[in-house]
């Protein structure tokens, strides 16, 4: 196998980013909820450190994502019967998403609500 340039190094990564946007309802879902991180920081005025902390969550949530899909899609191709241990690897990626989504929708109630409620006049 002859090594990749550097831009096609990019290519093949924006593939497999493309693969899972179109193939993946919870990527697109993910997606869905850090255009609605943007627009809420763009619409509240969040500083520059609320912005790195909330890239850093979206880049975390749909990198994950996309990691949960290729290791599921190699499940698959090793293990096309079902497989006990195939199963709980693809549970345990899973999870892991689920828990870096977690912890984003934490950071986002940390820096959106008191905005959200100060422009109410709750705070």
């Amino acid at each position: 196998m002859t090594p990749q340039s550097f831009l096609d190094s990019f290519r093949t990564a924006g593939a497999g980013i493309v693969h899972a946007l179109v193939t993946g309802r919870n990527f697109k879902i993910e997606l869905g909820f850090a255009v609605a991180a943007i627009i809420l920081g763009l619409t509240l005025g969040i500083s520059t450190v609320e912005w790195a902390v909330v890239c850093v969550c979206i880049g975390v949530v749909l990198g994950a994502e996309c990691a949960n899909t290729a290791l599921e899609t190699l499940v698959d191709l090793v293990s096309p019967e079902y497989n006990e241990l195939a199963r709980i690897t693809k549970d345990c990626a899973a999870g892991a998403v689920l828990i870096n989504a977690i912890a984003a929708l934490f950071v986002a109630a940390f820096i959106f609500l008191p905005k959200m409620l100060a422009l109410v006049g709750l705070m």
